[in-house]
C-alpha cells in the first residue's frame, strides 16, 4: 500500500476516531461529575466554571492559530453565537446535571442515545438532510428514527429489577426505597436536553457557514456561556458559599469537562460536521453509554436496571439504521460527485426531433485541445 492510499484510509477514517475518541472524554465526565455531586458541588456553579476553564484554555489557541482566517464580527453572527452559548452551556447543561442527579450517570449517558434522532427530524425539517421514501436508505433513517421513540419512552416509566452493577441505587430516597416521581421528572429532563443539544448542532451548523473559525466559535461559545450560566446561578443560588472550590472533586469536574468536553468537544464537532453533517456526529452516543455503564458500576457501584437494557437495545438499533441509512447516502453522494467531475452531459437534439444525452468527457477534451 502506498503513501497516498495509506492517507486516504486515514483520511476516512479520522472522523470515526475523532468521535470514538469524544465518547470515551463524556463517558469520564459522567463519573467524575456525579462524584463531584456527592461530594456537594452545585450544578448550577459547576456549569460556569466547566465554560470559564473552557474558554481559557481555547482562547490562546484561537487567537494565535487563526488570527490570519477570522472573519469578521456582525451582528447576526453575534446573536447566533448568543443564542448557541445559552443552548448548550445553560440549558442544556443544567437540564443535564439535575436530571443525573435525580437518576444515574448510566442513565443519564443513556438518554443521549435519543439525540441522533432528535438530530435527523431538527435536520430534516432545516433541510440538512433529505428524504425519498423511494429508496430503502430514506425508508432505514424514518424506521430507525421512530424505533427510538419507544426506547426512550420505555427508559423513562419502566426502571423494573436490576440486572446487574451494585445495590446502591442513585434514585432511592432517605429510607433506600427508588423515588418513582423523581426518577420519571431526572429522565424527562435528561431528554429534554437532548432537544436543546440538537439545537445547539443545527444551529453550530449554520453558524460555521458564515464563521469558519472553529477555535474562535468554540471559544466564543465558551464565554457567552459563561456569562449566561453565571447570570442563571446568581439568581437561583444565592448562597455565596457554594462559589467557593478546593482542591477536590468539583475542580477535577470543572477543569475536566470543561477541557475535554466543552473546549475540545465543540472543536471537533464542528470540524466533523463540515465534513460529515450533524447527523453523524451524534451517531456515536451509544459507545459512550456502554463505556459509561461500565465505569458507573465499578467506580459508583450503581445498578444497571432491565428498563434501561431494553430501552437502550431499541435506541441502539433505531441509531445504527439511521447510520446505515446515513453511510449509503455518502456513498451516492460521492459516486455523484465523482461522475459529475469525470463527465458533462449536454442534450443534443437528432432528426426526429427527439432528446438524447451524449457524455463529454471533460479530460479528453483537454487532451485534444492540447494537441491542436
Amino acid at each position: 500500500m502506498g503513501e497516498k492510499a495509506v492517507m486516504e484510509v486515514l483520511n476516512r477514517v479520522k472522523p470515526y476516531l475523532a468521535m470514538v475518541s469524544l465518547q470515551f472524554g463524556y463517558a469520564g465526565m459522567y463519573v467524575i461529575t456525579m462524584v463531584s455531586f456527592n461530594h456537594g458541588m452545585n450544578h448550577y456553579i459547576l456549569a460556569v466554571y466547566r465554560h470559564l476553564v473552557a474558554t481559557l484554555v481555547i482562547a490562546p489557541f484561537a487567537l494565535v492559530l487563526e488570527r490570519k482566517i477570522r472573519p469578521k464580527m456582525t451582528l447576526p453572527i453575534f446573536l447566533r453565537i448568543t443564542v448557541l452559548g445559552f443552548l448548550e452551556p445553560v440549558i442544556d447543561q443544567n437540564l443535564y446535571y439535575l436530571g443525573m442527579k435525580y437518576t444515574s450517570a448510566t442513565l443519564a449517558s443513556a438518554t443521549v442515545n435519543v439525540l441522533p434522532a432528535i438530530t435527523f427530524i431538527l435536520a430534516l425539517i432545516f433541510r440538512l438532510e433529505s428524504v425519498n421514501l423511494k429508496k430503502i436508505q430514506s425508508i432505514a433513517k424514518v424506521v430507525g428514527t421512530v424505533i427510538m421513540i419507544p426506547g426512550a419512552v420505555i427508559m423513562t416509566f419502566y426502571q423494573g429489577p436490576a440486572v446487574f452493577g451494585g445495590s446502591s441505587h442513585h434514585a432511592a430516597t432517605s429510607n433506600g426505597h427508588a423515588d418513582k416521581m423523581r426518577w420519571v421528572i431526572g429522565t424527562l429532563m435528561l431528554l429534554a436536553r437532548c432537544w436543546g443539544w440538537s439545537a445547539f448542532f443545527i444551529l453550530q451548523k449554520f453558524t460555521l457557514n458564515h464563521y469558519p473559525a472553529e477555535l474562535s466559535l468554540t471559544t466564543l461559545i465558551c464565554f457567552m456561556g459563561t456569562l449566561g450560566g453565571a447570570a442563571v446561578s446568581l439568581v437561583v443560588e444565592r448562597d455565596t458559599k457554594a462559589w467557593k472550590i478546593g482542591f477536590d472533586f468539583g475542580l477535577l469536574a470543572a477543569v475536566y469537562s470543561g477541557v475535554v468536553c466543552s473546549g475540545v468537544a465543540y472543536y471537533i464537532q464542528g470540524v466533523v460536521m463540515k465534513e460529515r453533517g450533524p447527523v453523524f456526529t451524534t451517531a456515536f452516543s451509544p459507545l459512550g453509554m456502554i463505556i459509561t455503564a461500565a465505569l458507573s458500576t465499578i467506580i459508583l457501584s450503581e445498578s444497571v436496571n432491565l428498563g434501561s437494557i431494553i430501552g437502550t437495545l431499541l435506541i441502539i438499533f433505531g441509531l445504527y439504521t439511521v447510520l446505515w441509512g446515513k453511510s449509503k447516502d455518502q456513498g451516492d453522494s460521492a459516486v455523484a460527485a465523482k461522475d459529475g467531475g469525470n463527465a458533462l452531459e449536454l442534450p443534443v437534439t437528432n432528426t426526429v426531433n427527439s432528446t438524447t444525452s451524449i457524455k463529454i468527457d471533460s479530460g479528453n477534451i483537454n487532451k485534444d485541445l492540447s494537441n491542436c
